[in-house]
């Protein structure tokens, strides 16, 4: 009873600090909202939209015009332009006008009755990965239904019926299932990892800039004494409250992209809390353990910083790590985010049950009880380290 009386002491100690401090308030609660509204909105669309790009029709028939009508019609791209020549076309997309134009040779129409087959171009950027690939998407789609369109017209003049027609156009017919995101939300799989990222980044920073608040001024002999010299009841005191508090935000978080954007997910409530349970702890874990490493605030918060970034290209979600070279594979297993990755996509996203994903529930255990490595250390920086800026 007494350790739970001097948790209690700790934590209405860290009340007052938190109030006293309003960076903690900041990186808490108004940074992470912040951040979640701002991503949720960004993607609000899904997808991008209305992408702009140019058109160089040198044939200026109603072929091609039709052609033109067609691709502005597609929910990806917009003409904005018509350039007399590919060298202004090329110069536009150099100075980020457009992400690609589609050049149109003069005499299209008349080869395409001729039957010569006219060779219609397409040019986009990789600059910007996705822009380029839904643009070239509907690009390469106007062009095989234009030669589609000709085709039809001719066939049906030497008396084809509508299914000959057909099967001569599209011999295989493809039926696609997008499995979990049929809509191809960006939103859906870009927010539900960004947003976690960026809030165990604050929550990385937090756990190693309470401790180097204690050394820098000198505190942390006090708080031991509240703890009764026990460093692991002084630890909890220290956190419990930081714990609840990024509980709830990551709670509104949850509710916010199930309940008012309605993100797909089969998994239940229960694995939801869990899921923001680990998320919390494991971060507030590995931010003491980095403390505990090395018992400077500024060297602790720079190892912080680095892997929480390094954190949202090693979590598999804009590359994935099986593409990624064998060392790099290895090493995405050391960060949480990962695996924090993983468990929602194989327990929440896809209704998989837990113990599909048994590893990575144990790899986030794992990070939560890395401050039994260093509490030691911890306990001797506050006792004996002079703080050193």
């Amino acid at each position: 009873m007494n350790y739970l009386q001097r948790i209690w002491d700790l934590t209405k100690r860290e009340m007052w600090i938190l109030y006293k401090n309003r960076i903690y308030g900041f990186c808490m609660v108004v940074f992470p909202l912040l951040v979640l509204f701002f991503f949720t909105s960004l993607l609000d669309e899904g997808s991008p939209k209305d992408l702009p790009i140019g058109v160089v029709d040198l044939d200026n028939s109603s072929t091609s015009r039709s052609l033109v009508r067609r691709l502005d019609a597609f929910e990806n791209s917009r003409v904005i332009a018509h350039y007399p020549s590919v060298a202004e076309a090329r110069h536009a997309i150099q100075t980020n006008d457009i992400y690609a134009f589609l050049y149109i040779p003069k005499g299209m129409s008349e080869q395409l009755l001729a039957g010569r087959q006219p060779k219609v171009s397409y040019y986009y950027t990789q600059t910007s990965i996705m822009a380029g690939s839904l643009v070239m998407k509907d690009l390469k789609t106007i062009s095989t239904l234009g030669s589609a369109a000709v085709g039809q017209a001719t066939m049906r003049a030497r008396g084809f019926t509508d299914q000959q027609i057909q099967t001569f156009l599209q011999p295989v017919r493809i039926d696609s299932h997008q499995i979990g995101n049929p809509w191809s939300n960006y939103n859906v799989y870009l927010s539900t990892v960004f947003v976690p990222g960026i809030m165990m980044l604050f929550m990385f920073l937090l756990s190693a800039y309470s401790l180097g608040m204690e050394l820098k001024f000198g505190s942390g002999k006090e708080w031991l004494d509240k703890a009764g010299g026990n460093i692991v009841v002084a630890i909890i005191g220290k956190f419990l409250i930081q714990t609840l508090v990024f509980m709830a935000v990551i709670a509104f978080y949850e509710f916010y992209i199930y309940h008012v954007l309605h993100f797909p997910r089969q998994g239940g409530v229960e694995m939801i809390v869990l899921l923001c349970l680990l998320q919390v702890i494991s971060s507030i874990g590995f931010g003491i353990f980095a403390f505990g490493l090395m018992p400077s605030l500024r060297m602790s918060m720079s190892v912080c910083s680095l892997w929480a970034v390094l954190s949202l290209s090693m979590a598999g979600s804009a590359f994935p790590i099986m593409g990624m070279d064998e060392p790099l594979q290895s090493l995405s297993w050391l960060f949480p985010l990962r695996h924090y990755y993983m468990l929602y996509q194989i327990t929440v996203f896809n209704g998989y049950p837990l113990i599909d994903s048994w590893f990575h529930l144990v790899a986030l255990i794992g990070f939560t009880l890395l401050p039994w490595l260093v509490v030691g250390k911890i306990k001797n920086a506050m006792l004996n380290y002079v703080y050193i800026p």
